[in-house]
């Protein structure tokens, strides 16, 4: 493998009341994979923001291709060979994916002015098939799912034939399937001489993938390692400054008889079918399958985010009818949404008042008056319990990182006293260290009597978290499983049985 030919020298960035890069060093090599690791916080997604023209340092340098350069913007840095897949999207959801993957890049004809309809549809073609997402070219993107979104954003980078691509959690959202596809298309990358820096939470995949790997905690730089010649336990342990034990923390074995929601006959037109399930107090219940299943449609009907056509929701044992989220929520149910950004948090308001939103009926006295001063302290006490990652309360969540602002949504819920929790996807895009607390945090809840239906793409989640895993394809329920008997393998079979 060639030397380094881009280098990132002593990189500080500050940022009001914090300083996210202190004297950082960063190289790439041609034809590799270098994994980016550290705890959301870290400093990892703040450095590539540098590299891509999102950010500029304060203190540092970039030497790229023998050459000192600087990146005043995206477009600059895009130019010379350098793109980005942002661990947030960046399309436009009115477009179709055919125009996200080329807008502003259009294929035209000779006369300049003409789009050449045939050649950018070709390429396209060509592109989705390389990644093999099975959508439309002319479908718009506010219409896919999470993970179909993703796959635009990584086709998208794709797309420009970058010296460097830069992948933000490229598989938060992905399923198998699709992780397999994306690895294909890494190879060929790697063996075109397009270096790519990946960042990931996901430790076990990037074996399969990383050459090498640099680790950064709390801003600061802290070692590059070749990953084959490392341990996971060692790459964790520099990335928390800690050991940790088992990720999964046992708890146990759950015995409860006692049903606090039973799903009859569910049915939503084309999406929901002939559901029948039921969730028993202090249980945390999987919910598994591939991209489409209708495992967080099934969430949103139960959470009155969607009507539903037919079927029932009991409980504590009485009919109910759920028309609305504010009737679910009143009945006691909460729904971390798997969209954080889209239907999970007001970014522009406090960390605080993000926390509040929903609770402040409990927080106020019988004039209506909120009382700011156990609002304060309710909201202190949950970021030290979660460990969040602010400066202060009233820091605007847009400014937290990804896994940080994950955990003010569940903070939302904590203060909320719930007693069914709807989690989907709650460990996406967040650290491992981040995960080993929800993980307790959820542990904690059932113990207290709560109950929990858990959304899940990682099988090694779903199975070493739940009590029992349901297994969806195509909008029914295929498969039960016990914790004891839960296999991926098992898991997979009922996931993809045909009809």
């Amino acid at each position: 493998m060639s030397d380094n030919f881009l280098q990132m020298n002593h990189i500080t960035k500050r940022f009001p009341g914090v300083v996210a890069l202190n004297n950082v060093s960063f190289n790439l090599r041609r034809g590799e994979v270098h994994a980016l690791l550290g705890e959301n916080g870290a400093g990892k997604s703040t450095l590539m923001k540098i590299l891509s023209g999102v950010y500029q340092q304060d203190e540092g340098e970039i030497i790229f291709e023998g050459n000192k350069v600087a990146f005043p913007s995206p477009l600059i840095a895009q130019n010379l060979g350098i793109t980005i897949i942002h661990q947030e999207f960046n399309l436009f959801p009115d477009l179709t994916v055919e125009e996200n993957i080329f807008i502003g890049r259009e294929f035209c004809k000779n006369n300049r002015w003409q789009l050449d309809v045939r050649k950018q549809r070709a390429q396209v073609i060509d592109i989705l098939a390389k990644l093999n997402l099975k959508v439309k070219p002319e479908m718009r993107v506010a219409d896919l799912t999470v993970a179909q979104q993703q796959m635009v954003e990584i086709a998208k980078a794709i797309s420009v034939n970058a010296k460097v691509l830069i992948m933000d959690e490229p598989t938060a959202a992905l399923t198998e399937s699709e992780i397999d596809s994306l690895f294909q298309v890494t190879r060929l990358l790697k063996a075109q001489g397009t270096g790519v820096v990946y960042i990931s939470h996901r430790l076990e995949e990037l074996a399969l993938i990383a050459d090498r790997a640099t680790v950064m905690r709390d801003g600061k730089f802290i070692a590059t390692v070749d990953y084959d010649s490392v341990q996971i336990s060692d790459l964790i342990a520099m990335m928390v400054g800690r050991e940790l034990g088992d990720i999964y923390p046992r708890r146990p074995a759950f015995t409860g008889k006692d049903k606090v929601l039973e799903v009859k006959n569910l049915q939503r037109k084309e999406v929901l079918r002939d559901i029948n399930f039921s969730l028993y107090r202090g249980e945390i219940l999987g919910l598994s399958g591939l991209m489409g299943a209708g495992r967080t449609e099934l969430a949103r009907a139960i959470f009155g985010a969607d009507k539903i056509d037919g079927g029932e929701v009991w409980l504590n044992g009485k009919l109910t009818h759920i028309n609305h989220v504010s009737q679910a929520i009143e009945q006691g149910i909460g729904y971390l949404t798997e969209d954080r950004k889209k239907e999970g948090l007001a970014l522009g308001l406090s960390v605080e008042l993000n926390i509040m939103l929903g609770n402040f009926p409990e927080y106020s006295n019988q004039f209506g008056i909120v009382k700011e001063k156990q609002c304060h302290e309710v909201s202190q006490q949950l970021v030290k319990t979660l460990r969040i990652k602010t400066p202060h309360l009233q820091q605007a969540a847009l400014y937290l990182s990804g896994g940080n602002q994950q955990k003010i949504i569940i903070a939302r819920w904590v203060c909320k006293d719930t007693d069914i929790l709807i989690f989907d996807e709650p460990t996406r895009g967040i650290d491992v260290g981040a995960k080993l607390e929800i993980y307790e945090l959820m542990n904690r809840l059932v113990q207290k009597g709560k109950s929990i239906i858990m959304i899940s793409s990682e099988l090694p989640e779903i199975i070493g978290m739940c009590d029992r895993i349901l297994v969806m394809r195509n909008g029914r329920i295929t498969g039960e499983l016990n914790n004891a008997s839960a296999t991926q393998e098992s898991i997979m079979k009922y996931a993809t049985l045909e009809d």
